[in-house]
């Protein structure tokens, strides 16, 4: 793959600099914020053939690369000069979407190096209860050293982070973090003593803000607002010092003394919150995780989790939560190797082998978007055997005493260095060779459809698998509710011969005509009785409402759009009155039209009656 060249596909195919607000990426993906997702190339993206993906979900555009995301996006950077690169939020983003994306985006940054730090801890833990090394060894001091010191100054990194996402000076947040884990200060909390702040009292939990995460987020947060004001009272020549001093002065012991508690009862709420879920049945509870893991990631929910795993080691010194993620995990590479096994398409047989090979180290994207999910059955089967095996972990209480990228190699971190090898660990053990297996031996019974066209279109059952990964199908949402009918039954020959082009008819049932998909307006009757829409995918659509109603000359018709507007799928394009057009003698129904059809390797129907504005009607076949 040549990641200079993908990154600058997707670069243009997402609108280039005029209508990205920032990038970053995690393991597997892209993660843009957009200014307008209806002006990015997505049929394009997903044609692409070093595009595994593409998922808009969180207010994110995400472009699933796989492994090698770090490169492409480094060749993006480069390449747009993007170290800088600003995030101008939208306000208007729903505050479920504000979370995910305030989350993903001060965690993912630093996800490898916990990650890796993590599994280091895990390995010497292993290598503790087996007696390859002792605690009072240097080696040991020395590799401890660099995978705890991750964890117990964690505060620092998430002030790094967070500083970036809130637009603060991030040295200075820095500094706010390193107080707050300052080693006299973890000393005067361990020691249980009365701290005070000129007789203001402090509260200190016993293991001081180490390892902590909601405390300096808040921390940093309120710096981002609190640093312009002191800007906009100092002057210029004076900022470089006393912007510092201040803020420093103000915001470390208004953490000590205010943020930092305020920040350790969210935390402790939110751990306690999942606790009580998990101790009213851990079996439930991992059934439940393991068997929907996959389908928060999609959607990019599972982002309000990971805060959850970090306080419960912060706060317990293990957490219950990732242990039941591992099944949920491997299954997915399950189903994948049962499609390698079972396809007779070349294809798809090597993208399910090497799926499930970057599956055991965590990584299922290319794995659920590239595999199970558009086959569908591999998919729930997946789930189904990772919640098998969530809940047995569940059962048998399994837990982490570190965090990191779920996989494998995370395994060693359910062991405690004060104990034995568990049977806690030989379940989790267990319970992932369970879902793998289920997986495995669930697809290859159950099967799955390699048709790349859905149940419900005609004339499809000759499709492969393999044509449905090369074939680009874009569904477009109806327009209207009603009656479905043939364009040959509409009363005007220039639409029923199919002159115009493909589609359908619908005899509507209310007023109200909905955009099909994102897209420009490029004709608007002015009287109101037509509408042409180009999607994003470059589908050309003539709506017209009704036969001759033309002559009504825009009575009974109140139109929301002008030509040129951008819309978006469900946007009201115009309102009219059933009533007023029937009694003027007219006809209401509708053919809607892909007038470039010509363009398209095909344009097919749905087989259904009635319709529900915004259902699947038409889709269209590249």
């Amino acid at each position: 793959m040549d990641n200079q060249a993908v990154g600058k596909r997707v670069w243009e195919a997402v609108g280039g600099k005029n209508n990205v607000n920032s990038l970053v990426h995690c393991a597997t993906r892209l993660r843009f914020k957009l200014k307008d997702e209806s002006l990015a190339k997505t049929q394009e993206l997903k044609n692409d053939p070093d595009v595994i993906q593409v998922v808009q979900s969180g207010g994110q555009y995400q472009v699933v690369i796989g492994s090698n995301v770090a490169d492409v996006y480094q060749s993006i950077v480069d390449e747009q000069g993007l170290a800088d690169h600003a995030d101008t939020e939208e306000k208007s983003k729903n505050p479920l979407n504000r979370f995910i994306d305030i989350i993903s985006s001060i965690f993912t940054p630093f996800l490898g190096a916990m990650a890796a730090a993590g599994i280091l801890k895990g390995f010497l833990s292993l290598a503790i209860v087996l007696g390859w090394l002792t605690v009072d060894t240097g080696a040991y001091q020395i590799l401890y050293a660099a995978a705890d010191g991750v964890f117990t100054f964690l505060p620092v990194m998430l002030a790094f982070t967070a500083a970036k996402k809130f637009k603060a000076n991030q040295f200075l947040s820095v500094a706010i973090a390193m107080a707050l884990v300052y080693p006299a200060i973890t000393e005067l909390a361990g020691a249980g003593g009365a701290v005070d702040f000129f007789s203001l009292p402090v509260i200190l939990s016993p293991s001081g803000y180490t390892s902590s995460v909601i405390p300096i987020i808040l921390a940093v947060w309120v710096q981002s607002k609190f640093e312009p004001l002191v800007k906009k009272v100092i002057p210029q020549f004076l900022q470089m010092i006393f912007v510092p001093m201040i803020v420093l002065l103000v915001m470390v012991p208004l953490t000590f003394l205010v943020l930092g508690p305020i920040g350790t009862v969210i935390g402790n709420g939110l751990g306690s919150l999942f606790n009580s879920i998990y101790g009213f049945s851990p079996l439930v509870a991992g059934f439940i995780m393991g068997a929907l893991w996959q389908v928060f990631v999609m959607f990019g929910m599972h982002w309000g989790f990971v805060p959850i795993m970090f306080l419960n080691i912060e706060q317990y010194g293990f957490d219950v939560l990732m242990p039941m993620l591992l099944p949920a995990i491997l299954a997915q590479g399950g189903a994948a190797l049962a499609v390698a096994v079972r396809t007779k398409d070349a294809k798809l047989r090597s993208l399910g082998i090497s799926s499930m090979i970057t599956s055991l180290f965590g990584i299922t994207e290319p794995t659920v978007y590239g595999v199970t999910l558009p086959l569908k059955k591999p998919f729930i089967v997946a789930c189904l055997s990772g919640g098998i095996g969530g809940a047995m972990i569940g059962f048998a209480g399994v837990k982490a005493f570190s965090s990191g990228l779920v996989s494998l190699l995370t395994i060693p971190t359910f062991i405690s260095t004060n104990e034995a090898v568990e049977s806690s660990v030989m379940m989790a053990v267990i319970a992932t060779a369970v879902s793998f297996i289920l997986a495995f031996v669930g697809t290859l019974i159950i099967g799955f459809d390699e048709s790349a066209q859905d149940e419900n279109l005609e004339g499809n059952k000759q499709t492969t698998a393999g044509d449905s990964i090369g074939t680009a199908r874009h569904n477009l949402k109806s327009p209207l509710s009603g009656k479905v009918l043939p364009l040959s039954e509409v009363p005007d020959k220039v639409f029923s011969s199919g002159a115009m082009g493909k589609g359908i008819a619908i005899e509507p049932e209310n007023g109200d005509l909905l955009a099909p998909a994102d897209g420009v307006i490029t004709t608007i009757f002015p009287t109101g009785h037509a509408v042409g829409i180009t999607t994003t995918d470059g589908i050309e659509l003539l709506m017209h409402i009704g036969m001759d109603t033309v002559e009504l000359e825009g009575r009974g018709f109140e139109v929301f759009v002008k030509q040129g507007d951008t819309v978006h799928t469900g946007d009201l394009l115009v309102r009219f009155d059933i009533d007023t057009i029937k009694k003027a003698g007219y006809s209401v129904i509708t053919p809607i039209v892909v007038t470039n059809t010509d363009h398209f390797a095909d344009v097919l129907e749905f087989d259904q009656e009635e319709i529900i504005a915004s259902e699947d009607f038409l889709a269209i076949v590249k």
